[in-house]
């Protein structure tokens, strides 16, 4: 939060930005959303900085609660798969077509997820805007930046 409150950029294009990071770290499109974050940032003008700090709320720590959330939430709306077939997951398999034929053909999971994903993104996104700008321009009007307490003791 203190990187966001000392770009110099207006509370909108960095709570914008943030958002559009935000939505895109819900996604379920793993490996690409800091590319895409990139040039959703380039192609509408949108600060960098933002953008890849929203995007990586998705990162190792946050990745399998993010999805599994989006997956919950999607199966509460069009149900839950009794099971899931999934492709072997050996080294060398992914470099199989089998593998990501099989993996295609998991509709049963892939539908909630997906559904679910898009809930939250654009959920999170909303509600990631509105907090971020409220943050920022409370900071930037009183003329200071955010302390927040350092993670190493001593």
């Amino acid at each position: 939060m203190q990187k966001l409150v000392t770009l110099d950029d207006s509370p909108h294009r960095i709570a914008l930005g943030f958002a559009v990071g935000v939505f895109l770290a819900f996604t379920p499109l793993l490996g690409l959303h800091t590319v895409l974050g990139l040039l959703i940032a380039f192609a509408f003008g949108l600060n960098r900085v933002a953008v890849l700090v929203g995007v990586f709320v998705n990162n190792p720590w946050t990745l399998f609660p993010i999805y599994g959330l989006a997956a919950y939430v999607g199966g509460l709306f069009v149900g839950f798969p009794p099971t899931v077939p999934m492709a072997a997951l050996g080294f060398g398999e992914v470099f199989k077509s089998r593998f990501w034929v099989e993996l295609a053909g998991a509709w049963s999971f892939w539908k909630p997820l997906l559904l679910g994903s898009a809930i939250l993104s654009c959920t999170a996104a909303a509600l990631s805007y509105v907090l971020v700008f409220f943050i920022i321009t409370r900071a930037k009007g009183a003329g200071r930046t955010l302390e927040f307490p350092s993670a190493s003791r001593g």
